[in-house]
C-alpha cells in the first residue's frame, strides 16, 4: 500500500525540498500552504512531473477549522495519513529586543509554531491511532524547528519560545505515541538558505566567513530534506523522540 505524508508550509523552501524528497522516496504529497492554489501552481506541477501523487490544501495552521481541513483532504484524496511533517512556522514580522517585544507578536508566532503544531498532531494523531498498521508501524510525525529552540535570540525572543515549545512537544509526543506505533522525531537546522534568512543575508554570510560554523556554508532545504526522509523511514524503528541537527556543526561548543 502506497503511503501518505502530510507536509506543512510545502510551496517553497525547506517545506518544498521535504515534499518534494519523500514524494521520490514513493508517498503521495499533501501539500499545505497558505495561499491558493493557482499561486503555488508551479510548485505542484514541479512535484506531478516527477510522478508523485499530490494533493493541495490552503490552509493556515493557527486556525482549528483549516486544521481539520487539511486531514480531510488528506483522506479524500488517498484514504489514510502515514507521515505528518510539522514544518509551517513564521517569523516574528518585526525582529524587536526582548524589552520591547508585544504581545501581539509573541500570540502570532507561538500561535502558528506552537499551537498550531500541537493541534495538528493531535489531529493526525488520532486517525493514525485508528488506522491500520503498515509494515508494523501506523506512522512518523517529524518536527521540523530549529536551532533556536536551545540558542539566544534576544532580537526575536518569541521565535525561540516557539521553537523551544516545538522541542517540547516532540518530547511529549513521543511519549504518548510510541505504545500506538507512532515515532516521534524532530529536525532542528541551522543557518539555511531561504526567504527567511535571506532578510538577514549580510549577517550570516558573516559568521560563515567568520568560522562560527565547522561546516563553513550555507545549509540548504536539501540537507534538511534528507534528515527528515531517514526519520520518516524505516531505517530508525527503536528511535523516537530524538533530534537531529542539521546546522553545520553549530551545536559544537568549542574552545
Amino acid at each position: 500500500m502506497k503511503k501518505t505524508a502530510i507536509v506543512t508550509g510545502s510551496s517553497r523552501g525547506i517545506g518544498f525540498a521535504i515534499a518534494r524528497q519523500l514524494g521520490l522516496d514513493g508517498y503521495n504529497i499533501v501539500m499545505v500552504a497558505t495561499g491558493a492554489q493557482e499561486k503555488n501552481q508551479p510548485a505542484l506541477d514541479t512535484l506531478q512531473a516527477l510522478g508523485i501523487d499530490c494533493a493541495y490544501v490552503q490552509a493556515n495552521i493557527g486556525c482549528t477549522d483549516d486544521r481539520k481541513k487539511i486531514l480531510d483532504t488528506a483522506l479524500a484524496a488517498f484514504g489514510r495519513v502515514d507521515v505528518l511533517v510539522n514544518n509551517a512556522g513564521v517569523a516574528p514580522k518585526v525582529r524587536a529586543d526582548l524589552l520591547d517585544m508585544s504581545e501581539e507578536s509573541f500570540d502570532y508566532v507561538v500561535g502558528i509554531n506552537t499551537k498550531g503544531n500541537m493541534f495538528l498532531t493531535q489531529l493526525v494523531a488520532k486517525q493514525m491511532i485508528a488506522q491500520e498498521p503498515v509494515d508494523g508501524r501506523k506512522g512518523a510525525i517529524v518536527n521540523v524547528s530549529s536551532c533556536s529552540s536551545v540558542v539566544s535570540s534576544t532580537n526575536r525572543g518569541e521565535y525561540c519560545v516557539s521553537k523551544a515549545g516545538v522541542s517540547m512537544l516532540t518530547t511529549l509526543y513521543a511519549d504518548r505515541l510510541a505504545a500506538e506505533g507512532i515515532l516521534v522525531n524532530e529536525v532542528r537546522p541551522g543557518v539555511i538558505a531561504t526567504d527567511m534568512t535571506s532578510k538577514v543575508q549580510s549577517k550570516y554570510d558573516s559568521l560563515i566567513e567568520n568560522g562560527t560554523f565547522p561546516i563553513a556554508r550555507w545549509g540548504t532545504p536539501e540537507d534538511v530534506a534528507g534528515a527528515v526522509s531517514l526519520l520518516c523511514s524505516d531505517r530508525l524503528r527503536y528511535t523516537t523522540g530524538n533530534y537531529l541537527d542539521v546546522d553545520g556543526g553549530f551545536h559544537i561548543q568549542r574552545l
